[in-house]
């Protein structure tokens, strides 16, 4: 404890008398200082107790001792000493009147007790606080690290809980709530996750001071509460909450910093075991790939758990910014749009291992050049959580931008179909394809199943396709200008009813035979046989290719 008037006052060599305040003397010291300026207040910070012998005050003038004593409880002085037997044989009537009024403790200070040793005594005591403190300090971050060997982050929070006499709580990279200490404390913590996503957006280290997070119908129960993030990189993979119901002591602080530092340790791996997980992770990739999924094991070992033993997914990942590195254009990387804090491909990497850490799930990210490739359970959480990000992105997409397609996406994935092992390789080349498919659609996920279940018309947009057609057909568009014949309505009907003579010329209300001479102009302009199955194909795409023309 600090020292306070009242700790003062019991001083036995002291000897200091209250002449008023006797109800605040419980208020904390933080130091003594002699001044016997009129106007003293300019050099206060709050919380000094004033010694004074009134060697330049009028200190019998009932006005000038009330605004004297105004001032000073109003800068935060917490009491005011007087030395009798100087200036004064007794404090006069005025400023002990003018300290009850304004309620500011009064001590009498008697001629033999020098004000040196009221300044020794207060300094004596803040040094033993704050060796209490730092003592207090260190016995708890050896019970911090004790428990953390012994127990792991679990242990660590609710050692801490009680260091602090409040609760705490463990956050993952995504904001979810990984632990907490006490139980209880999970509902107020969970409270927080909008707070913890934007400790995030702060370059590590990191903290701010929340507050109310209680139950709102008992304010009396509202908590401080303090959120720290963890980790050494520049964006945080982790975050520690503390709440309690008051301002943190010295000790307590000491606490919190220690639980900092042990569970940066604990949460993170170091740079060189991250770098040789990187790459026993990018060799199993490589030789499920290979076709060899039986080396894959051997090599992954328990690292995977049942990962490998499908079925599972494989998500294809790039950002528009790696697109735009990679061709030299001057798109900045920061462009990327959407909340993805300039690196869209580690905050998949972030939200699919949350994910995955949450439900119990292994899953294998991969960083694969400009790309990332994620091997996730099919139907699990991570192949989830990738999912809806894609659409919460997608959602917040200006429409016009949707529609563009292009490389002004931030992020463009695509997802095979579920898969096993033996055929890792086509699963991949299948959510490769999805990729290509999205980014020409305009679209942020496109799962590989859907391919099938949709048309492949909308293909057709692309502007080669369109190039194409558009060459294909224009010696019939130039013969048709002419005036001379309607040679692209009359292949569109003999295509349209797989060259049905009648019916076809029945749908351009004109004889067959006109029909037939029409249809022997088209192979004769283009010098392409229409009884060849490929040319029929490939007119009847150009077709559509250019329906809207």
């Amino acid at each position: 404890m600090p020292p306070t008037l009242a700790s003062l006052v019991h001083h036995s060599a002291l000897k200091l008398t209250v002449r008023a305040g006797e109800d605040r003397l419980d208020v904390p010291v933080r130091w003594a200082h002699v001044s016997e300026l009129a106007d003293p207040v300019p050099y206060m910070e709050g919380g000094e107790l004033l010694l004074i012998t009134a060697l330049k005050l009028d200190a019998e003038d009932p006005e000038v001792m009330r605004r004297y004593v105004k001032r000073l409880a109003g800068a935060g002085v917490v009491g005011l000493g007087f030395a009798v037997g100087v200036n004064y044989d007794d404090i006069p009537p005025a400023l002990v009147e003018a300290a009850r009024e304004e309620g500011l403790p009064l001590l009498e200070v008697p001629r033999r007790t020098p004000f040196l040793a009221i300044s020794k005594a207060v300094s004596a005591a803040i040094a033993a606080d704050q060796y209490r403190a730092v003592t207090a300090g260190f016995a708890a971050q050896r019970e911090l690290t004790r428990r953390t060997l012994a127990d792991g982050p679990e242990g660590l929070l609710a050692a801490l809980a009680a260091q602090v006499d409040g609760w705490a709580a463990l956050y993952d990279a995504s904001g979810a709530v990984v632990a907490t200490a006490p139980e209880w404390a999970g509902r107020r913590a969970a409270r927080l996750t909008a707070d913890v996503q934007r400790l995030r957006e702060r370059p590590a280290p990191a903290s701010s001071v929340v507050g109310g997070t209680g139950n709102s119908e008992h304010p009396e129960n509202a908590d401080r509460v303090e959120l720290h993030s963890l980790g050494t990189s520049r964006r945080p993979r982790s975050a520690l909450a503390v709440g309690t119901a008051a301002a943190l002591g010295t000790a307590e602080r000491y606490a919190v910093h220690s639980a900092i530092a042990l569970l940066t340790l604990t949460t993170e791996r170091s740079r060189s075991l991250h770098e040789a997980g990187l790459r026993i992770d990018a060799a199993v990739l490589r030789m499920l790939l290979a076709g060899e999924p039986d080396h894959a094991r051997t090599v992954a070992g328990s690292l995977y758990g049942g990962l490998l033993d499908a079925p599972f997914r494989i998500v294809v990942a790039e950002s528009a910014a790696a697109r735009s590195r990679a061709a030299g254009t001057a798109q900045a990387a920061g462009d990327t749009g959407g909340d993805t804090g300039g690196d869209p491909l580690g905050t998949l990497t972030e939200i699919v291992e949350s994910a995955a850490a949450r439900s119990g799930e292994a899953v294998l990210a991969v960083p694969e050049g400009e790309r990332l490739v994620v091997l996730a359970t099919d139907g699990g959480a991570a192949v989830a959580a990738c999912v809806e990000y894609a659409s919460a992105l997608e959602a917040a997409r200006p429409a016009s931008e949707s529609r563009s397609g292009g490389d002004d996406e931030s992020l463009v994935v695509g997802l095979s179909a579920p898969s096993g092992p033996i055929a890792a390789s086509a699963a991949y080349k299948q959510a490769e394809q999805a990729l290509s498919v999205a980014r020409r659609r305009g679209r942020v996920c496109v799962e590989h199943e859907h391919l099938a279940a949709g048309s492949v018309l909308p293909l057709l947009a692309d502007d080669a396709v369109r190039a194409f057609a558009d060459g294909l057909l224009r010696a019939l568009r130039d013969h048709d200008a002419t005036g001379r014949g309607d040679l692209v309505a009359s292949l569109r009907a003999w295509l349209s009813r797989h060259g049905q003579w009648d019916a076809a010329a029945a749908d351009l209300g004109v004889h067959r035979h006109t029909l037939r001479y029409r249809m022997r102009r088209v192979e004769e302009i283009l010098g392409r046989s229409l009884d060849d199955p490929d040319v029929r194909m490939e007119l009847w795409l150009a077709l559509k290719a250019t329906a809207t023309d």
